[in-house]
């Protein structure tokens, strides 16, 4: 009987409808303030930064009050300018807001260097697989010496200088074999 009384009672009721008016001033007075601090009505459209410089992504994102990150220099890619971009985070078109980070994937200067493998005295099948693995072309002017070997590798060309083993050239490099003739 006395939790009856007690929730019967004017005072309990009174104190709860000032707990629920205060509770709804608290909540309404958070979500305005979320509403406010989140940016929830902006919206900023990601502009397309493929094959841009460094310098004009900081000028075009500097004016939208969005910030980048570069988080990689990928492979050479010929198609694009040295140092552009070449893929990026959001991708265009995504709605963001302010100060939100664009990561950036750039298009390094050159192709990065590889060595050269061991060479001499492996067959020109077995190294023009292997030179093409390591991401080299092959010359079509192979240069012919005299030796027992026949398609025999017996040195290396680039551009018309000799190539030793450990020696690094641009992926994409053209070589050109010195190859033994068969006839000693």
């Amino acid at each position: 009987m006395p939790i009856i009384k007690f929730i019967s009672n004017k005072l309990f009721w009174k104190q709860v409808a000032i707990a629920t008016i205060i509770m709804g001033f608290l909540i309404f007075i958070l979500f305005q303030w979320l509403r406010i601090s989140t940016h929830h009505s902006q919206k900023i459209e990601v502009p397309d930064l493929s094959r841009q410089v460094l310098s004009d992504v900081k000028t075009t994102l500097d004016e939208m009050d969005l910030r980048y990150i570069v988080i990689d220099s990928a492979s050479f890619n010929p198609n694009y300018p040295k140092r552009s971009v070449i893929r990026q985070s959001p991708k265009p078109g995504d709605i963001v807001k302010e100060n939100r980070k664009i990561y950036l994937t750039l298009n390094p200067s050159s192709y990065r260097s590889v060595a050269i493998p061991e060479f001499y005295g492996k067959t020109r099948r077995n190294m023009e697989t292997t030179l093409k693995a390591a991401g080299f072309e092959i010359g079509s002017n192979p240069t012919w010496v005299h030796d027992k070997g026949k398609d025999v590798v017996r040195g290396l060309k680039h551009r018309g200088k000799k190539i030793e083993e450990g020696d690094k050239l641009p992926k994409k490099s053209i070589i050109e074999f010195v190859l033994g003739d068969g006839n000693r």
